[in-house]
């Protein structure tokens, strides 16, 4: 009798197994499929932040139209000391890495800005990644110097081994560009190659004359 319900205690077992298996495999596959969409989404809304014309950034500082600008100290390539709370003009400030090429390209543009506004703009452009132009050494302020060089940068550019103003500007992008009134506020925060005309439209927003 014994062997006889054992028999019979695996058969039913078995059975529910047969049922129940098929049943846990088809959440399971549900529950992976909807995992791989969610995942899938999230990546998706993630690189649409990232328009065509910047090159994503590891960093993401919070900042506000109109707040206060966080105060900023470098020194250019050229030895200057550059600190935000003592510049009284209007500042345009650029995160920029150098092997972004379209941080590459955006030297054009600036280039064209500082001639255009001279000396009533505040332009200093500070690296904000610490890999080098070849994607793979640790950037150094000769690599930096050397790319001032290449693209004939006429404007202060600085070195920030620290990343410092980085994670208190990037925009998740390369290049981020953001304008500083005389009221030292965050007056426009562009993000990827922007034109002259942009670029003029915002100088003259943050308080810059002429040009």
């Amino acid at each position: 009798m014994s062997t006889r319900a054992e028999r019979r205690r695996v058969v039913r077992r078995a059975s529910r197994e047969s049922v129940t298996s098929p049943k846990v495999r088809a959440v399971a596959a549900f529950v992976t499929v909807a995992l791989a969409i969610c995942i899938a989404a999230i990546t998706f809304v993630a690189r649409r932040s990232v328009p065509p014309s910047a090159t994503e950034a590891p960093a993401y500082a919070s900042l506000t139209k109109g707040g206060v600008a966080p105060p900023f100290a470098v020194t250019t390539l050229t030895g200057s000391h550059l600190d935000s709370r003592r510049i009284a003009e209007p500042i345009m400030l650029e995160i920029f890495a150098t092997w972004c090429p379209h941080c590459q390209r955006e030297t054009q543009t600036i280039r064209r800005l500082r001639r255009a506004f001279g000396d009533r703009l505040s332009i200093v452009a500070v690296t904000g990644s610490d890999i080098a132009s070849d994607h793979q050494s640790v950037e150094t302020s000769e690599d930096v110097r050397l790319f001032a060089r290449y693209f004939a940068v006429n404007y202060p550019m600085a070195y920030d081994p620290g990343l410092t103003v980085a994670q208190q500007y990037l925009q998740g992008s390369f290049p981020t560009i953001v304008f500083v009134n005389r009221a030292k506020r965050i007056s426009s925060v562009e993000i990827g190659e922007i034109d002259l005309k942009r670029l003029s439209a915002d100088a003259r927003a943050a308080g810059v004359t002429g040009g």
